[in-house]
């Protein structure tokens, strides 16, 4: 690890070696939700399937993050700040995923967890992570940067749960904004964004084909969505973005922008229809688009594309002045007001 040129190779070993274990995990987790009827069925009106399938999907995905972290520690020599920042990140997400698999359980006997204990222990991993050292260093005072850090990391967990409506769309969205961190952390020193990100890339990876596939899908439920929403936080907390401009720290705004986007769309909708925010519909964005023609596997490679045009425009708000920086912020703001105005006009059911 002396030299850039060697980081990548472990970086590109570690995307490889997570996706041979995600890949090769999820269709044995599918055989075992079959066995055991680990079965997503379409029980309520918010569900977009039309028939029970297999869910549990995450296990193999935390399962093939976890694995890729300990072989590379039992290669690598890690430095001693990197192997205590991937601890609370392994903590942390540890919460989640338990809390995710004990919910989708319970989703398929009937009903799962309600939101308040879902919130209760996501806090509880957001506070693993501040124990670890992992949070918001550019807020002052203390108590701010540690409240911004729950809401941060409990925000961003569920909106990757709230984007899971339609196969392949969270898990992309993951693995283009791992990909995406890795991308702008590759100079900084906190190497545990690096390691952690090229992990979840690849575990996020492997799991889209069975995912997408017409004979032999797989939901990865809560246990995968609200995990990968959770290391992804905790992700974009371990870089400092830039030394040229102030505005750099506002980057993870752009590379997880579309699950934020959705999160906060639906949540408006909601509101104005006198609807509770935490209760399911069918306002995202993405059946709204399927609403006006698009196909599934169109929506998901176009929100894919844009998260990549993100991550592309938050790589460069790190290196540029402050005043282009503004400009880029600015032109997505209203990129997202227009086609916020557009979406809302489409009526669904």
């Amino acid at each position: 690890m002396d030299t850039v040129a060697a980081d990548w190779k472990l970086y590109a070993i570690a995307v490889a070696a997570a996706f041979a274990f995600s890949f090769l995990l999820t269709p044995l987790v599918r055989s075992l939700a079959l066995r055991f009827g680990w079965m997503d069925a379409p029980s309520s009106s918010v569900k977009t399937h039309k028939v029970s399938t297999p869910s549990l999907g995450g296990v193999a995905i935390f399962a093939s993050y976890a694995a890729t972290l300990l072989l590379l520690r039992m290669f690598t020599r890690f430095p001693t700040g990197t192997l205590h920042s991937l601890r609370g990140l392994m903590v942390g997400g540890a919460l989640v995923f338990i809390m995710g698999v004990v919910d989708d359980l319970k989703k398929t006997r009937g009903h799962g967890l309600h939101f308040k204990p879902k919130f209760a222990v996501q806090c509880l991993a957001a506070l693993c992570l501040l124990y670890f050292d992992i949070r918001i260093n550019f807020v002052k005072p203390e108590y701010l940067a540690i409240g911004l850090t729950v809401l941060w990391a409990v925000g961003i967990t569920n909106a990757f749960n709230i984007i899971d409506i339609m196969d392949g769309l969270s898990s992309s969205q993951a693995v283009v904004a791992a990909l995406g961190f890795l991308m702008i952390s590759l100079p900084s020193e906190e190497l545990y964004v690096n390691f952690a990100s090229a992990a979840l890339a690849g575990a996020a990876l492997g799991f889209i084909p069975w995912n997408l596939s017409a004979k032999r899908k797989i939901f990865m439920g809560d246990s995968g969505a609200m995990t990968l929403g959770f290391l992804l936080a905790g992700v974009s907390l371990g870089t400092r973005y830039s030394d040229i401009d102030d505005l750099g720290v506002l980057a993870p705004l752009l590379i997880l922008l579309v699950p934020m986007y959705d999160t906060l769309f639906v949540m408006v909708l909601r509101l104005r229809k006198g609807q509770s925010p935490f209760l399911g519909s069918k306002d995202h964005f993405a059946l709204r688009l399927e609403k006006m023609g698009h196909s599934r596997g169109q929506i998901v490679a176009f929100s894919a594309a844009v998260s990549a045009v993100l991550g592309f425009l938050a790589f460069l708000v790190t290196q540029l002045s402050a005043a282009l920086a503004l400009c880029i912020y600015v032109a997505v703001a209203i990129e997202v007001l227009v086609l916020s105005n557009a979406l809302a006009k489409v009526e669904i059911n």
